[in-house]
């Protein structure tokens, strides 16, 4: 039996009750909310739905509304070497199965951090295509599934245009990926967590718990980003993106950051 956490969307296998405690929850980095650890199964999402938005070419956003647990987006990406998820959200429907297939299924799966794990061994099983996590976030796999993939080091090619890059920070683990396309995109999830002016991006350990990160941690993101060319950033939200001259943004915000704490 598949049980989610309300509160964060991660998906537990059980035999007959949900665990006591939620452990993505239980870390600092998230919370338990005020009314205590509550569980839902696969079917109460038949309430909620996918909505899309096409961002760009061959670039689509998909989210769960209502809204469930953290309330994040994942991406599609269209490319010439198959297509890839960047994140999960733990709503599947059928709606969002048959448009998937319709633009070619997905060539594999890639995720931020553990917070954005949801279902993705349903996603990966459903589409037949492998879930790449990085390894020094392993302890956060709830569920385990034959297409989880881990990595190790700095980067990983996914296809000839599309890298995924460990920043660490949020999480040791906490990735983004870059699409060399045009002047180059970054998908950031909340490992650069785009501002409300969609002119900035902030760094934090927990967003939720307001917890930051140390100067030398963010010098090193920011560092690991210099020769990177991007020019727009997709953050993790809705309206959450910076369209133009995004690098630039990121290093600004960096550089904003360590100040604040000096």
């Amino acid at each position: 039996m598949i049980t989610l956490c309300k509160a964060c969307g991660t998906s537990y296998e059980v035999a007959n009750r949900p665990p006591e405690q939620c452990k993505i929850c239980q870390d600092a980095r998230q919370f338990v909310p005020v009314g205590g650890q509550k569980w839902v199964d696969l079917s109460s999402l038949a309430s909620h739905a996918n909505k899309w938005r096409q961002h760009e070419a061959d670039l689509f956003s998909i989210q769960t509304v209502p809204a469930f647990a953290i309330g994040q987006r994942a991406f599609l990406i269209r490319t010439a070497q198959g297509n890839i998820l960047w994140d999960c959200i733990a709503t599947l429907d059928e709606a969002t199965k048959t448009l998937i297939a319709s633009l070619g299924g997905i060539e594999a799966i890639a995720l931020s951090h553990p917070h954005y794990y949801t279902t993705m061994q349903d996603w990966a099983d459903e589409f037949d295509a492998p879930v790449y996590l990085h390894a020094r976030d392993k302890e956060w796999i709830m569920r385990d599934s034959p297409y989880i993939t881990l990595w190790e080091g700095e980067t990983l090619q996914l296809t000839a245009d599309v890298c995924l890059m460990r920043l660490g920070g949020h999480f040791p683990g906490g990735c983004v990926l870059h699409w060399a396309r045009d002047e180059g995109v970054l998908l950031s999830g909340d490992i650069l967590q785009v501002t409300p002016g969609a002119d900035a991006v902030s760094f934090m350990w927990s967003y939720p718990n307001m917890l930051p990160l140390a100067a030398q941690t963010v010098h090193a993101m920011a560092q690991r980003l210099d020769n990177v060319a991007f020019a727009r950033l997709y953050g993790a939200f809705e309206g959450r993106e910076i369209i133009a001259d995004a690098a630039n943004c990121v290093r600004r915000s960096a550089e904003k950051y360590i100040a604040c704490l000096r």
